[in-house]
């Protein structure tokens, strides 16, 4: 039987010769390389100007190494600036979107996939319809709803509702959590109906366990968006003492030294990464759906 070989712009003899070779490892090193450069570049240039004097960061910007550190800039900036309080406004702000934003997408997509009302299609292409409106033209709209919420006539101006509740309806996360579910097998959705699960119970105790790759996905979208957003909470939270990190470190930047202002954007950093580096299994496993599956 002749074996299916598949062939790329070099051929497996190609690949062979060792002008060849040396050749793609070269290309390959050097595109390694570069995409190295281009993504944790500005990250690592961060972390080293925030530990470097303002005078060196001025004299050599693009220096690979600092002739000398200064580890007291993270501890003043974490007081001048006060990053404490705003971190945890930030955090905050990125917890409550976080968790409306989970909760919108699980559960419209489990509407529109698994329990499939009969208006589910024009409902599907509505949400659809909002992914080309453009936000800037929401702004005003959106921002007199905060001021005069319908029907309870409340304001919701610097309180951080104003930021959690439309940060929530994204259609972006339902569409992408509903494409996930319509993967999921359906012979365990039978089996569970057949079982006397209702459709909270199968929610709860089937699509969700199953669900943990697009949960992580959704989680990590929710989070860094919330913790970078600038426009919305500058609009929303007028008020100093509620603004995150993302609104604050601009308006202080005029009255603090450089090499100072750069430890507090290092240390405004690090939460994003860490989350992405503890979620980054997620994005590439499927475990959560073996599991289940096996169960």
């Amino acid at each position: 039987m002749a074996a299916t070989i598949e062939r790329g712009i070099v051929s497996a003899h190609d690949r062979r010769r060792p002008s060849v070779r040396t050749s793609l490892g070269v290309l390959q090193g050097g595109l390694l390389i570069t995409l190295v450069v281009v993504g944790l570049g500005p990250i690592l240039w961060l972390a080293k100007a925030a530990v470097t004097p303002t005078q060196e960061t001025l004299r050599e910007p693009l220096g690979l190494f600092p002739t000398g550190i200064d580890w007291a800039n993270l501890a003043t900036a974490w007081n001048r600036a006060e990053i404490d309080h705003y971190f945890v406004n930030t955090l905050i702000v990125a917890l409550g979107a976080w968790f409306f934003q989970i909760l919108v997408a699980t559960t419209g997509g489990y509407v529109l996939s698994v329990l499939r009302p009969r208006y589910g299609n024009v409902i599907f292409g509505l949400v659809l319809a909002t992914l080309f409106v453009p936000s800037v033209v929401l702004l005003v709209p959106l921002y007199l709803t905060i001021l005069d919420v319908p029907i309870v006539h409340i304001s919701l101006l610097n309180t951080f509702w104003a930021v959690w509740l439309p940060m929530g309806a994204s259609a972006f996360n339902v569409l992408l959590v509903k494409r996930f579910f319509d993967g999921l097998p359906r012979e365990i959705f039978e089996a569970a109906r057949v079982d006397g699960a209702g459709p909270f119970r199968l929610l709860w105790s089937i699509v969700l366990p199953m669900s943990k790759p697009i949960l992580g996905v959704v989680s990590v979208f929710a989070v860094i968006a919330a913790w970078k957003d600038y426009l919305w909470p500058l609009l929303v939270l007028p008020d100093p003492q509620n603004q995150p990190l993302s609104v604050r470190l601009p308006a202080i930047a005029p009255y603090l030294e450089l090499d100072v202002f750069l430890a507090a954007l290092a240390i405004s950093t690090v939460l994003p990464i860490a989350l992405f580096l503890a979620f980054q299994r997620l994005f590439l496993s499927g475990a959560g759906l073996g599991g289940a599956v096996k169960g």
